[in-house]
């Protein structure tokens, strides 16, 4: 057998994972909507075992929720977990911002500096572009620590707060604000500071926290 045969149906829960994933956290499945193998599969025209493998790793993520005897549904958004997550993320990502300011010599500093022109000229974007640009500067920050397991664990954090965000935007007073705050943050950054780069990082999380459960 091929390399490639062998490795097709992990190739095609990868897929799947990546394509469901995408639906949940962009709410074109709603929360509480169920999510049946059958039509996954028929939609994605990926086998049921890899919709299956790719729905079990959903729940482990926290996006999708499994109910014996009742069936697969997109998570429900609970009133209480903006603060659950925040409470994660800033522990972490905190972590994170310091430790890219102490490898600030070894970060993508053109990525950097591309990151710091669209926060400054997109700050009145449409909410959708907000959401893409406020997800590039942290998964840039979640990847400058160099630490692949805060790196993943941050990531799916960062999911479930984008799907959030979106599932409240039109509830939120001031769109811009969540950008408003993360300049600092890469300043710091480039900087090698690595105490200020943490405290801006967890005072953004915990405004937008803030913002964010008045809204729910």
């Amino acid at each position: 057998m091929r390399l490639s045969e062998a490795r097709s149906p992990e190739l095609r829960s990868d897929r799947a994972y990546t394509e469901l994933r995408a639906r949940l956290v962009s709410l074109t499945i709603a929360p509480g909507s169920p999510i049946g193998e059958i039509d996954a599969s028929r939609e994605l025209a990926i086998g049921r075992t890899s919709v299956r493998e790719a729905i079990n790793r959903l729940a482990a993520d926290g996006l999708v929720t499994v109910a014996p005897k009742r069936g697969t549904f997109a998570s429900e958004i609970s009133i209480t977990d903006p603060a659950h997550i925040s409470e994660v993320r800033i522990a972490l990502e905190g972590r994170a911002a310091s430790r890219a300011a102490e490898r600030a010599a070894l970060i993508d500093r053109d990525a950097l500096k591309r990151l710091r022109h669209d926060l400054s000229t997109d700050r009145q974007a449409h909410t959708r572009e907000q959401i893409e640009l406020y997800e590039r500067v942290h998964r840039f920050i979640h990847r400058c620590a160099a630490n692949p397991f805060m790196e993943a664990t941050l990531n799916r954090y960062l999911d479930l707060w984008v799907r959030i965000w979106r599932y409240v935007s039109d509830r939120l007073e001031q769109q811009p604000a969540p950008l408003n705050d993360l300049d600092r943050v890469l300043v710091a950054i480039a900087a090698g500071d690595a105490r200020s780069a943490r405290d801006a990082l967890v005072s953004h999380i915990s405004k937008f926290d803030d913002a964010i459960r008045a809204a729910l």
